[in-house]
């Protein structure tokens, strides 16, 4: 399976970059071959009169490593209740595209709070599936990620363990479509 994953945080010591690289570093051993979305802060400002006038290099990119992938996992902060601005970004660039219709999709919020950003989530959650994307119930936040994630990597072996279960249910998922065997 081909999952893309990415972080809604542009801060180097983000604490959902490291569930992305974690879930990376998990795929190879439940064959899974992560591509890794680096920057969302590449992308420009969402225009619509840019989009239609023919969307900026960079978002032709992101559009097509979305539209390649079996499945998409984001990990996302909590910012107000809601999720990052770069991420909210990021998705009105697909809105137009509709590289994540019928696409499975997770979403996971990794938050030093106790609520490990289940309103992120939730806001996600909704907003991902009015675009299409079919998100997963497996889909997992993470509270008091601060004391689960250290040297950029997921070190809790619950969490682990749980990450691994996301990946499972992706795959399961994308196999569902046909376009992936479930072994």
């Amino acid at each position: 399976m081909n999952l893309v994953a990415f972080s809604g945080s542009l801060r180097s010591a983000s604490l959902n970059t490291g569930v992305v690289r974690t879930v990376a570093e998990l795929g190879p051993a439940l064959g899974v071959t992560t591509t890794v979305y680096p920057d969302l802060g590449r992308l420009p400002y969402f225009d619509q009169d840019r989009e239609s006038s023919g969307p900026p290099v960079e978002v032709l990119e992101f559009r097509a490593l979305l539209a390649g992938a079996d499945a998409v996992l984001i990990s996302s902060p909590e910012y107000a209740h809601g999720t990052s601005g770069v991420l909210k970004n990021a998705l009105e660039w697909v809105v137009g595209g509709g590289e994540l219709v019928d696409k499975p999709l997770a979403v996971v919020t990794a938050s030093p709070s106790m609520t490990g950003g289940d309103r992120a989530q939730a806001w996600l959650s909704e907003t991902l599936a009015v675009m299409g994307a079919r998100v997963i119930p497996e889909s997992l936040p993470i509270p008091l990620a601060s004391a689960k994630i250290k040297d950029g990597r997921v070190t809790d072996p619950v969490t682990l363990d749980a990450l691994r279960g996301v990946v499972e249910a992706l795959r399961k998922s994308a196999a569902e479509t046909g376009t992936v065997p479930w072994t």
